[in-house]
């Protein structure tokens, strides 16, 4: 074959100029969605047993669990996202669902059936993992009691925030920055909320699997997950208020 015709078949394979790409197989879009949550929660988890055994400081401990988090999101959203989206999180998955329901881009209800237990599982293996690597128990469920009402108001906030940013970042064509921008709106959150912004149903069950910093008593859980929801829903509306579709200003009659 002549570096001609194989250039003109590379043309071909392309999709058309607004045309939608294909999109890789359900099964692997699962995987990706769990692989890539166990890796989350294994780094949230990993750092913050790796923190406590390296300095009794709880600023440094945060500061070195915050720092990890930040690069391994980064790393696992651009390595997976143009495989499922790099959800890695239940709240992101149903608030697509949700804006897609009326036939708009984004995952169909069998996707997010599929997406949100695989990321549920993910999120447990990575503890599991996490704790196996520094010789933890594999499970320990947490007693770390994070029941609070300023807790959930953090949990509120942060999940408004991040489905903010994300659907913003869509609607403005600029999802090409959610690598970064999604990174570092999780690392600051872990600062300016109350919460340590889990902002995360699946890493807030996986959290319930290690005994550790980074912990969560599974009695903590389920209010947690209702505030992230809560925290879905107005994050939404946020953005259907600020990012409305820019009407064309009429075009007056010719004299």
């Amino acid at each position: 074959m002549t570096r001609t015709e194989a250039l003109a078949i590379t043309e071909e394979s392309r999709p058309a100029p607004g045309a939608t790409p294909p999109r890789a197989p359900l099964v692997a879009r699962a995987a990706a969605e769990l692989v890539g949550t166990a890796g989350l929660v294994a780094v949230v988890v990993g750092s913050g047993i790796q923190a406590t055994e390296l300095t009794q400081d709880v600023g440094l401990q945060l500061l070195a669990n915050s720092l990890a988090t930040v690069f391994g999101l980064g790393v696992l959203i651009t390595l997976l996202g143009p495989v499922s989206g790099a959800h890695f999180n239940p709240a992101v998955t149903l608030a697509e669902w949700w804006t897609a329901r009326r036939g708009g881009a984004g995952v169909t209800a069998r996707e997010a059936a599929v997406y949100v237990p695989a990321q549920v599982v993910g999120a447990i293996v990575g503890a599991v993992l996490a704790n196996a690597m520094f010789g933890e128990p594999l499970v320990k469920w947490s007693g770390h009691e994070r029941s609070a009402g300023h807790l959930l108001l953090g949990e509120v906030v942060a999940t408004a925030g991040l489905i903010l940013l994300i659907f913003g970042l869509a609607r403005t064509d600029r999802l090409r920055f959610a690598p970064v921008a999604v990174a570092s709106y999780i690392g600051a959150a872990y600062w300016f909320t109350s919460s340590t912004s889990f902002a995360n149903p699946a890493v807030t069950i996986g959290r319930a699997f290690s005994d550790t910093f980074a912990g969560i008593a599974p009695g903590s859980v389920a209010a947690f997950i209702g505030a992230q929801i809560l925290g879905a829903v107005l994050g939404l509306a946020l953005v259907a208020l600020i990012f409305m579709p820019v009407r064309a200003a009429p075009v007056p009659d010719s004299v």
